[in-house]
C-alpha cells in the first residue's frame, strides 16, 4: 500500500469525522435523507467500532476521543441509552454495544457497563424460530436474516466470554449452525439472504422457507459474524469452535470463486454476468476484512492475504476519488432487505433497484475495518 493511498485514507476518515457529531453524523445516509433524528442504530455502531480499530493500531487520540465522546452523549449515567428500546426487539440494535465493551475498558465509566447489560437483557428477550435462532426484528416474525448474526451473536459471545462464565456458549453455536443447516446452498457454498421458518412470507420458497438471491453485504455481515464472534470466544471449548473454524473457511473458499478480476464482488454474488448487477464496495470491503483478520487470527492460510489485499486494492481503485476537492467512497448499496412496508420481494431486479450512495457507515465502517488491517499487515 503506497504513501499517497495510506494519505488519502486518512484524510478521509478525519472530513467524515470533523463533518460529524453524535446529533448529525455524515455517514448515517439513511437518516439524512429520512430527515428523521438519528437514534442508537447499527449504522453509527459499525462506524464507531471501526474509528475505535483506527486508535487501536495507530494510537492517536483523536479517534479514541471522537468515538468515546460520540458514545458517551448517547449513554446516560444510569445505563440508560438515548433512542434505544429493548423492547423493540430489534437485533439490529445490539450491534452498537459492542462498542461499549471497548469504551469501559479504555475509560472505567461505570455507566459504559450499565448499558452492556441493558443492551443483554435484549438478548435475554428475543423472540426465536422453532430452531432456537434469534428472530431478525419483532415486526419480522419468525425469520433469521444472515445480517442479524453479526448484529447480534458477537456481543453475544462477548458479554458470555467477559462476564458470564461461557453458559450459553451452545446456543450461540447453535445458532450458527441451524444457519448452515437451513440457509446455505450445497451446490455454491453461498447463504441465501434470508429464511422464514414458518413458511408464510410471500418472499419465501415454500418448501425451504429461503428467500431467493445471494446478496452480497449479507454474505459479508455472516462471514464477519463468524470470524468476531470466535475472536471472542474461549476457544478451549473445542468441538464447537473448531466446527465454526471450519463454517468461516468454507465460507471464504465459496467466496472466492465469485472474486472479480478488479478483486471485488458483485451486488448479486453468482450473477456478474447479469445486466444491471454492479460491484458492490460494503460487501467487497467486509470480504477484504475478513480475509485479511482470518490470516491475521490464524484460521485461514498465509496465501489469503493476496485475495484480501486485491479486495481492498480493488475497492479503493474502483470507488474511492476526490470530488469538488474532498474524498469519497461510492458504490454502497443503501440498504436491503426483505418484505417490510415496501413489501420487498428478494429479486434479482429488487436488489438492482436499491439506490446506490457514497460515505454511507454500512460502506465506510468495513472499508475503514480492511484498512487497520492492511495497517497491521504492514506492522507485522
Amino acid at each position: 500500500m503506497d504513501k499517497a493511498l495510506q494519505d488519502n485514507i486518512f484524510r478521509y476518515i478525519d472530513e467524515l469525522l470533523e463533518k460529524s457529531t453524535p446529533d448529525r453524523p455524515i455517514w448515517n445516509i439513511e437518516k439524512i435523507l429520512e430527515g428523521k433524528k438519528v437514534d442508537w442504530n447499527y449504522i453509527d455502531g459499525c462506524m464507531i467500532k471501526a474509528v475505535l480499530e483506527m486508535y487501536a493500531i495507530t494510537g492517536e487520540k483523536k479517534y479514541f476521543d471522537f468515538a468515546d465522546n460520540f458514545i458517551d452523549y448517547r449513554v446516560r449515567e444510569d445505563g440508560s441509552i438515548d433512542g434505544y428500546s429493548v423492547e423493540e426487539l430489534n437485533i439490529d440494535n445490539v450491534n452498537a454495544g459492542k462498542t461499549l465493551f471497548e469504551l469501559y475498558d479504555l475509560t472505567g465509566k461505570e455507566k459504559y457497563r450499565k448499558a452492556i447489560d441493558l443492551v443483554y437483557s435484549q438478548i435475554e428477550k428475543m423472540p426465536r424460530t422453532k430452531e432456537g435462532n434469534f428472530w431478525h426484528k419483532n415486526i419480522y416474525p419468525n425469520q433469521v436474516w444472515l445480517d442479524g448474526l453479526y448484529m447480534g451473536q458477537p456481543f453475544y459471545m462477548e458479554y458470555e466470554t467477559r462476564f458470564h462464565g461461557n453458559k450459553n456458549y451452545d446456543d450461540i453455536y447453535n445458532q450458527f449452525f441451524q444457519v448452515v443447516k437451513n440457509m446455505r446452498d450445497e451446490r455454491t457454498g453461498l447463504y441465501y439472504h434470508a429464511y422464514d421458518a414458518s413458511r408464510e412470507m410471500f418472499w419465501c420458497d415454500k418448501v425451504t422457507g429461503l428467500s431467493s438471491n445471494f446478496w452480497l453485504r449479507a454474505l459479508g455481515w455472516y462471514a464477519m459474524a463468524l470470524l468476531d464472534t470466535l475472536d471472542k470466544a474461549d476457544p478451549s471449548v473445542k468441538e464447537p469452535y473448531e466446527k465454526m473454524k471450519q463454517i468461516f473457511v468454507d465460507l471464504m473458499d465459496a467466496m472466492l470463486r465469485y472474486q472479480d478480476e478488479s478483486g471485488m464482488w458483485y451486488q448479486v454474488v453468482n450473477l456478474g454476468g447479469m445486466e444491471r448487477n454492479y460491484l458492490e464496495t460494503s460487501g467487497s470491503s467486509i470480504m477484504a476484512y475478513a480475509l485479511l483478520k482470518g490470516v491475521r487470527l490464524g484460521f485461514l492460510d498465509e496465501s489469503y492475504v493476496a485475495y484480501g489485499e486485491k479486495a481492498f486494492n480493488g475497492v479503493c481503485n474502483t470507488y474511492l476519488h476526490v470530488e469538488d476537492g474532498n474524498m469519497h467512497l461510492d458504490g454502497i448499496c443503501l440498504v436491503a432487505g426483505l418484505g417490510g412496508a415496501t413489501k420487498r420481494p428478494g429479486t434479482f431486479d429488487y436488489y438492482m433497484s436499491e439506490p446506490i450512495v457514497k460515505d454511507d457507515a454500512k460502506g465506510v465502517g468495513p472499508f475503514l475495518l480492511a484498512y487497520t488491517e492492511m495497517l497491521r499487515l504492514q506492522q507485522r
